[in-house]
């Protein structure tokens, strides 16, 4: 029973631990109306007890005949420092969920940055792992093999995919084209992809960085939020697009784009 119950209490500990975050911004939350509500409260029961204080004052006060109370000379009587000290304790309650309200929100984002932050690293190492898998794949099998364990990738990505090529209107000149990254279909040519290309190892050069979002502007693909936070620095030399001849599920030719180095999420801290 004891060692039943030691595991069902690490068990709560873990996701207490890996659900922190949530548990957090739902206690901020629940704390900024809290404290929304008590500091009402508060203020009503202020008024209230400033506004007795102010009558009793008043009794004190008649007039030169000493048969009629003179109001209106409890304002200047009752200073602020006197206010303050009749009704402070009122606000014990609202100041004490505010400052744990603050605190959660703050423990929340703090927990949450530091896991950002592991998971960049984490994806930065993968990167490179892939990179170096890459790399000694293409020294093992030789170009052409490579080439060939590429294309058939990008079929298989092509045959997984949900899009339908169909609703892809083709211009004069253009022909199917599929992104690997975000699974997406799209007209374009060759030369506009190379020109793409060209384009972004030029920004790279001159900006010192560039985002999946520029390369999807110049291909005409719109871009992500995920596009948005990926791209390529200079420190990861010139990126080329990997042009794979596949066959969509309409049994139409179709041309699977992919990169030579994968865009990462931090290609915009280069020159910080």
């Amino acid at each position: 029973m004891l060692s039943g119950l030691i595991r069902h209490a690490d068990k709560v500990k873990f996701l207490l631990k890996d659900h922190s975050p949530t548990i957090l911004t739902g206690v901020g939350v629940t704390g900024t109306v809290a404290t929304a509500y008590l500091t009402g409260r508060a203020s009503f029961k202020a008024a209230k007890l400033i506004e007795q204080e102010q009558k009793k004052v008043d009794l004190e006060y008649p007039d030169e005949n000493g048969e009629k109370i003179v109001y209106g000379m409890a304002i200047h009587n009752l200073t602020t420092m006197l206010k303050v000290r009749l009704v402070w304790k009122l606000y014990i309650p609202p100041v004490g969920a505010g400052i744990t309200t603050i605190t959660c929100i703050i423990a929340a984002n703090k927990i949450s940055s530091a896991r950002i932050a592991a998971l960049g690293v984490a994806a930065g190492i993968s990167e490179r792992a892939l990179q170096e898998y890459k790399e000694k794949v293409m020294e093992k099998l030789g170009a052409k093999q490579d080439e060939k364990i590429r294309d058939e990738i990008a079929q298989d990505r092509v045959n997984k995919s949900k899009e339908d090529p169909n609703l892809v209107i083709m211009s004069s000149g253009e022909v199917l084209c599929y992104d690997g990254l975000t699974g997406r279909y799209f007209n374009s040519s060759v030369e506009k992809i190379k020109q793409a290309e060209n384009q972004i190892n030029f920004e790279i050069l001159r900006h010192m960085y560039a985002s999946l979002s520029e390369f999807y502007d110049n291909i005409g693909l719109t871009p992500t939020t995920y596009s948005d936070s990926v791209g390529w620095h200079s420190g990861t030399g010139e990126v080329a697009v990997l042009i794979s001849s596949v066959v969509s599920p309409d049994n139409r030719p179709c041309i699977a784009i992919d990169f030579d180095k994968m865009p990462s999420t931090e290609y915009y801290k280069v020159n910080d």
